[in-house]
């Protein structure tokens, strides 16, 4: 990844709230969910119940598809990312609470979780295979493909 794309592609994280995260389910169906995120390069965290549908589905198919997109006023701005990669329940302690306490910056109002409901919580690592640089400044379309 060229130091463009890597500053792009952070600067797209950096600028959203939300990703919209697609797992498969069971029965071979794509299932997509929006959720809360953080980001360490090009590493991404998200935060959802371990019983969840999500969680299920990961712990079966860790491959995953996301997209993030920033806000846009014109199709002449659209800047977004679609990545595919591999997911995974986080289990080291450490890094459990770097990335709640991350989340906690972000988003403020998980602070008002009731502890109960923190403690159903998962956190999982999604690490990048490839990603799709979509950014129309440079066109109508443009996208730029990324192995890593």
């Amino acid at each position: 990844m060229s130091p463009e794309q890597e500053a792009g592609v952070n600067e797209i994280l950096d600028g959203a709230r939300d990703m919209t995260v697609a797992t498969v389910r069971p029965d071979g169906y794509p299932q997509a969910t929006t959720v809360s995120f953080v980001h360490d390069g090009c590493t991404i965290h998200f935060a959802t119940g371990r019983e969840s549908q999500k969680a299920h589905n990961i712990a079966r198919a860790p491959a995953v598809s996301l997209t993030v997109n920033l806000p846009y006023d014109s199709l002449a701005a659209i800047r977004g990312i679609s990545l595919g990669g591999r997911a995974a329940a986080v289990t080291d302690p450490e890094e459990v609470q770097d990335v709640f306490t991350r989340m906690l910056q972000k988003y403020p109002a998980l602070s008002d979780l009731p502890p109960e409901a923190r403690d159903e919580l998962g956190i999982f690592r999604i690490d990048p295979e490839v990603i799709s640089l979509l950014d129309y400044r440079k066109g109508f379309g443009h996208t730029e493909e990324i192995h890593l």
